[in-house]
C-alpha cells in the first residue's frame, strides 16, 4: 500500500470551525463517493486540536516553526502505479470534481502533499 499525505491549510477568508464543518459534511462524502473509481482504499481525516497555546509552544520548541496545519488528509492505494495509472473518463471527471471543491476550502499553494509508505514502530 501506499499513501498520499496532504496537510491541509484552509482559506484565508474561512474560520477553522468553517473550514472543518466544511471538510467534514460536504467534501468528505464526495471523496468517499468517487472512491472506488479512484483506487481509493482508505481515506482518513485528521483534525487538528483548537489548542493555539499548545501549538505556539511547540512552534517555539522547535525554534519557530511554520504555524501548523488545519488538518491532514491520508488516501491509501494499492501502490505507486495504481495511484499513477492512466485512468478512465469516469475517474479523471471524479478527480476534477474533488479537486474543484478542494479549492472552495483549501489553500492548496500553501498545502503539501507526497506519497509515501508507512514503517510502523510501535
Amino acid at each position: 500500500m501506499v499513501k498520499l499525505t496532504f496537510c491541509l491549510r484552509r482559506r484565508g477568508d474561512m474560520t477553522f470551525d468553517e473550514f472543518s464543518r466544511y471538510w467534514g459534511e460536504v467534501h468528505a462524502p464526495l471523496v468517499a463517493e468517487r472512491a472506488a473509481v479512484l483506487g481509493i482504499r482508505r481515506y482518513l481525516q485528521v483534525r487538528t486540536v483548537d489548542a493555539p497555546a499548545l501549538h505556539a509552544a511547540l512552534q517555539k520548541r522547535n525554534g519557530g516553526a511554520p504555524e501548523p496545519f488545519d488538518g491532514i488528509a491520508e488516501l491509501w492505494f494499492d501502490d505507486v502505479e495504481a495511484f499513477t495509472a492512466a485512468r478512465d473518463p469516469k475517474a479523471q471527471q471524479a478527480a476534477r470534481e474533488l479537486l474543484d471543491d478542494e479549492r472552495r476550502f483549501i489553500d492548496l499553494a500553501r498545502s503539501p502533499m507526497w506519497l509515501g509508505n508507512e514503517r510502523i514502530i510501535v
